[in-house]
């Protein structure tokens, strides 16, 4: 007797359970997570992201910035996220509800950058940091993103963008300034947007007790 088609069945079987337990279910129970509306304030989170930030979010992959940063802090303890200033809780499926594409990354080559926008960081140390990671950051091993910005004679008044405070090194010639390209700004505003310091229901961590 040829077993061959009854191994076959089984093996097929078996891979659709687990396609089914493992992707649709958890696609099912996500699809159906919304915002979250704050009782308080009858404010909706997370927010959606402004129309800069939506365009800075393409700048960020055109980059592939996704590469050496994560978009996904761990819970404490588990890693060290919280005490490396990544995140004061962990992320949650809700967190990326009003994104259309996730940017969750593939390695920490560079710290995690799902609160950044939360730290002490103006735009300002964020424009430094992209011309030259070593203006803001010594020792770090990102490349420098100097092509995002341009050095243009001063006409007129100075421009309210012009990025002040520059080492001699990168220090503009005299009636000229250094300012940051449309896509240096969106990219900024896109790293800015990147809070979420809403607590929700099913991120607030439970002790073994049961308690919260």
């Amino acid at each position: 007797m040829n077993k061959g088609p009854l191994l076959f069945l089984g093996i097929f079987l078996a891979l659709a359970f687990s396609w089914t337990g493992i992707v649709l279910t958890n696609h099912l129970t996500v699809g159906r997570i919304g915002t979250y509306v704050d009782a308080d304030t009858g404010t909706a989170f997370p927010q959606a992201v402004p129309g800069l930030a939506r365009r800075g979010k393409l700048v960020y992959q055109e980059l592939g910035c996704i590469y050496c940063h994560t978009q996904q802090v761990r819970r404490p303890g588990f890693g060290a996220d919280d005490l490396r200033g990544w995140g004061e809780r962990q992320s949650v499926p809700r967190d990326y509800v009003q994104q259309e594409r996730l940017l969750l990354g593939t390695m920490r080559t560079g710290p995690d950058l799902m609160n950044v926008g939360a730290r002490p960081l103006n735009a300002d140390w964020h424009y430094k940091h992209l011309l030259d990671p070593q203006l803001t950051s010594p020792g770090s091993i990102m490349p420098p993103f100097a092509f995002l910005f341009e050095t243009r004679k001063i006409v007129g008044q100075p421009s309210p963008k012009a990025i002040q405070g520059l080492p001699p090194q990168y220090a503009p010639p005299p009636g000229h300034e250094v300012v940051p390209s449309h896509r240096a700004e969106a990219l900024v505003a896109y790293l800015m947007s990147l809070k979420h310091e809403f607590d929700y229901p099913e991120s607030i961590p439970v002790n073994v007790s049961g308690g919260k």
